[in-house]
């Protein structure tokens, strides 16, 4: 009696949906909701604020959330450790990454990865939007920069450093911003965004930028780049083989900003299983 009604609970809390948490446990809304009102009754407390737009927790319905999980979470890595025992990793990982690092970077290491486990199967969908993985069904996301979600775990991987740059005509031609400020006589080639980000005396700065180009492709920006067509600002896998040739010249080094960190993120209170876990550190190995 117990269990009852402890799984419906927890994907409801999750998913902020009766209809979703039922598509999970492949049963009926109907049956997910007799379980949770249920083990309320069983409970004497009310664990959900429910209404026709949206379920939430209730303080009470926090904290069990959270004592739930972890007994999920100790079952699921039960099984899976008696499962280990007697078989090598296998098993679908679904993942999400940024689309020019998972092309360049990741998912050529991940083929090697796959050469090693052959029972292994990943699904990865590269795009630069904030994918939700609990919603999306990922295991894990690779995400650039600053981590904002606090519902979710991360282990660095790697880092990247931005680099500002032109081609030695344009330098020659326009000349070199010496400061921050002089970027405005210049012409930047834009990406998606309208500013830069720099570091100066210890303090972030973020320059607005501006210039007749403006491509949502890195690869385009370093070709325009490459025929003088301006100054840009880019990370070190677009533009490292061209700085180590001269094609490109770096400019402002002394207010480049911060490496930015590269991570593994996963749901929160998740135990890794052991294929992902296989994956995280092999990824960490080669990427550092």
């Amino acid at each position: 009696m117990k269990w009852d009604g402890i799984s419906e609970f927890v994907y409801v809390a999750e998913f902020e949906s009766f209809t979703k948490a039922a598509s999970k446990l492949a049963i009926s809304t109907a049956q997910v909701s007799r379980q949770v009102t249920a083990l309320e009754k069983r409970l004497n407390t009310k664990l959900l604020y429910r209404t026709t737009r949206k379920v939430s927790l209730t303080e009470e319905g926090r904290v069990f959330y959270q004592h739930c999980r972890s007994i999920l979470d100790g079952l699921d890595a039960a099984e899976q450790a008696v499962s280990n025992l007697q078989s090598k990793p296998q098993g679908r990982i679904n993942l999400t990454a940024p689309v020019t690092y998972g092309e360049q970077q990741l998912l050529p290491l991940i083929n090697d990865f796959m050469v090693q486990y052959s029972d292994i199967e990943v699904t990865a969908f590269l795009s630069n939007q904030k994918i939700d993985l609990i919603e999306g069904g990922y295991d894990l996301a690779i995400r650039i920069g600053k981590l904002s979600d606090s519902t979710m775990m991360a282990n660095k991987l790697s880092h990247r450093t931005n680099f500002v740059c032109a081609s030695p005509a344009y330098f020659e031609k326009y000349g070199r911003p010496k400061t921050l400020d002089e970027l405005s006589q210049h012409s930047c080639l834009l990406g998606t965004l309208d500013y830069w980000h720099f570091k100066e005396a210890d303090t972030e700065r973020n320059i607005r930028v501006s210039g007749k180009i403006r491509y949502n492709s890195g690869y385009s920006l370093v070709d325009a780049a490459l025929k003088g067509l301006g100054i840009v600002q880019l990370p070190d896998y677009y533009v490292q083989k061209h700085l180590a040739t001269g094609r490109l010249m770096t400019v402002l080094d002394g207010y480049r900003e911060q490496e930015e960190g590269i991570w593994a993120v996963y749901p929160h209170n998740r135990h890794l299983s052991p294929k992902i876990r296989l994956l995280v550190d092999y990824l960490a190995d080669h990427l550092a």
